[in-house]
């Protein structure tokens, strides 16, 4: 009978830990809430009958009977020291020219990953199982929170798999989701209790509870970002690191990448800070780190920092405010793109009345209704994004939010992306993705025609006018003084305009027609490479595929366009309106121009020029425009604010200009 039992307990606790796993590591669910319930009722059954069984990484020894009587202080093997912060881009790169001299003549592989504002805490494994949980403290002595630790549903009182060192203290940071908060604020609210105001604050106040059945309340959760003692650890570099602990059990940081650069890797923070709406956890910064042990323990510590990472932290700044209205747009690709409306609040010295919601799983994910009280941050330089719905302010009758099936400008039929996120609306004639193309078509990077403006596109588009882009180039002056603010002078110049555009190019043009995936530099490419519109209708999906900068994703969206009933029919109408389809019309031939067989990078901001609209003047000179700085680099090109491209050209001794002197360069 004892065997029979024995079994069956290590068949619950497996069946168990793998529903842990599933739920907490890989947010997958395969049995209900209740069913996981009677797996715990009966393996503590069979505990309690055989207590001979009962093991300390049993899940049923997750929260303890009674609280401790208080907390005691550990000593770290190792002491967890702070990280460097910095808060501007400019100390970053400092940050990388010392290391790089500290390490001279090496490569250096960089990791970047978002700064979990959470609490800090050790666990310490012997023999894969959880023997201590500890805060940061002062970095040399922190409280042993062990009986708390062991209620955090993604910490695994035992290691599974192999490799597993004798000894191993994984460091971290303990978070709560912004959605748990939600759900806890709610549940505060029902016992008529004060709400907690965020995660890190309420992680903090509950991984210290004497109690542990008040701290598993809290659905407290745990990022692995660190190791600290050790003895056998099989690896020698992070990155396999965090994937060791994936296979352990353990929760690595998420969205965790790896750059053979330290520019290419500050160019990454910017896309991750880019992407915090997308989160259901709070960060205040990201962190950069050596991703070599060998080189980090050569690099060292200074007396309060480790030398080998450092933070890039932001200042984040929220307030709550009611949200009025979901508004939607459709874009120039046609996708419909939900936006709330709030009552205007101040943050960050400026007022906030509209903030993104990106997408419609975005909307569902937060479940933000009309009348919702909303927490809006910003977070650095990034437009402001939702964080949360205070659902226990929420009030009575609040309608969920219902995606429409149909374009909220033509009534078609909305269809979404394979495998993607976004909703579109299919129609090329749709007159809010036509108002929206013109107005691109227009733009200075495209047709340059000046004049067309917003409110008169608007017009235009709304007495029918033009129906599609080529209509542009049928218009009289009689038709055009029938507008507002629209005299016989200002009508003849706009024609003057349209009728100049016709001469820009095929650049310039297969960057103003709107296709997917296609901006001014790819247009460029494509211009540069096939010569006419004609050789690049002519092209198959594969050689589109195999010229340079352009690969398979943009290949099938050009393919796609030129081929369909829409995108063909467009191209006939401009060509038999006389614009112009060969290649890039001002490009000189090569030797001829001022800037032939010259490449170079812009960076930072120019009080002349946009990014696209200088790397063309490049192209036009006979140069060419490169994103990154190399020894193949004639000239940068730096603005205000110049970046991590400034800092390497500097180092590789490549000429700098300013704006002035690009002009000289241009004019000699």
């Amino acid at each position: 009978m004892a065997k029979s039992a024995e079994r069956e307990i290590e068949q619950l606790r497996d069946e168990i830990r793998l529903h842990d796993h599933l739920y907490y590591a890989l947010a997958k669910t395969e049995i209900t809430d209740l069913e996981y319930d009677r797996l715990i009722h009966r393996l503590k059954e069979l505990e309690a009958a055989h207590p001979e069984l009962l093991k300390p990484d049993s899940p049923t020894q997750r929260v303890g009977e009674r609280p401790v009587e208080g907390l005691v202080q550990v000593r770290h093997r190792v002491p967890m020291l702070s990280i460097d912060n910095t808060y501007k881009v400019e100390e970053l790169q400092h940050y990388g020219i010392r290391i790089a001299k500290l390490l001279a003549g090496e490569e250096i592989e960089w990791v970047v990953e978002y700064k979990i504002d959470g609490v800090a805490v050790a666990l310490t494994y012997q023999d894969g199982v959880l023997v201590q949980g500890a805060t940061r403290g002062d970095g040399q002595t922190g409280d042993d929170i062990t009986h708390n630790v062991r209620t955090i549903r993604d910490v695994p009182l035992r290691l599974k798999g192999k490799g597993i060192p004798p000894l191993l203290e994984v460091r971290g940071e303990i978070y709560i989701t912004n959605s748990d908060l939600v759900a806890i604020n709610e549940q505060r609210d029902k016992q008529g209790l004060e709400p907690y105001a965020n995660t890190r604050n309420l992680a903090s106040g509950s991984i210290k509870m004497l109690d542990p059945r008040i701290s598993a309340q809290r659905r407290l959760r745990m990022f692995c970002h660190g190791v600290g003692a050790e003895e056998g650890l099989g690896v020698d570099n992070y990155m396999d690191f965090l994937n060791e602990l994936k296979t352990w059990g353990l929760q690595p940081s998420p969205h965790v990448e790896l750059f053979q650069t330290f520019v290419a890797a500050v160019e990454h923070c910017e896309t991750l800070i880019g992407r915090l709406h997308e989160l259901d956890f709070e960060v205040d910064g990201l962190v950069l780190k050596v991703n070599r042990f060998e080189q980090r323990r050569r690099l060292g510590a200074t007396s309060k920092n480790p030398r080998w990472l450092v933070a890039y932290k932001f200042e984040k700044y929220e307030a709550a405010t009611k949200l009025n209205a979901i508004l939607l747009s459709v874009g120039k690709s046609g996708a419909v793109t939900p936006a709330a409306e709030l009552e205007p609040v101040k943050i960050a010295g400026s007022m906030i009345s509209r903030a993104s919601l990106h997408n419609p799983e975005e909307v569902e994910r937060k479940d933000v209704r009309v009348g919702d009280t909303v927490i809006v941050e910003k977070a650095g330089k990034v437009i402001p994004h939702i964080v949360r719905v205070e659902m226990h302010l929420r009030p009575d009758g609040a309608r969920k939010f219902e995606f429409p099936t149909k374009c909220p400008e033509c009534e078609t039929e909305l269809v979404k992306d394979e495998g993607g996120v976004y909703i579109r609306c299919p129609n090329f004639d749709c007159p809010a993705q036509l108002r929206e193309r013109l107005q691109y078509y227009a733009s200075r990077t495209a047709m340059d025609i000046e004049g067309l403006g917003e409110k008169l596109v608007d017009q235009l588009v709304s007495t029918e006018l033009v129906r599609a882009g080529a209509d542009l180039y049928r218009l009289d002056a009689d038709q055009l003084m029938k507008l507002e603010r629209m005299g016989r002078k200002s009508a003849e110049k706009l024609l003057a305009n349209i009728e100049a555009s016709k001469s820009r190019g095929l650049a310039r043009l297969l960057n103003a027609i709107s296709i997917r995936h296609v901006g001014a530099r790819v247009a460029t490419v494509l211009a540069g490479h096939f010569g006419s519109l004609d050789a690049l209708e002519a092209a198959s999906e594969t050689e589109l595929s195999a010229v340079n900068e352009v690969g398979p994703v943009i290949a099938h969206s050009v393919y796609e366009f030129l081929h369909s009933e829409a995108g063909g029919h467009l191209l006939g109408e401009l060509r038999a309106a006389g614009v112009d389809t060969t290649g890039p019309r001002d490009a000189p031939a090569a030797g001829d121009g001022k800037l032939s067989g010259k490449v170079l990078v812009v960076t930072g901001t120019l009080a002349k020029y946009g990014r696209e609209e200088i790397e063309e003047l490049i192209v036009r000179h006979g140069g060419r425009a490169s994103g990154s700085v190399s020894k193949a680099t004639d000239y940068v090109v730096a603005g205000e604010k110049a970046g991590s491209k400034l800092e390497k050209a500097q180092k590789l001794g490549i000429p700098v200009l300013s704006e002035a002197d690009f002009n000289a360069l241009l004019a000699q």
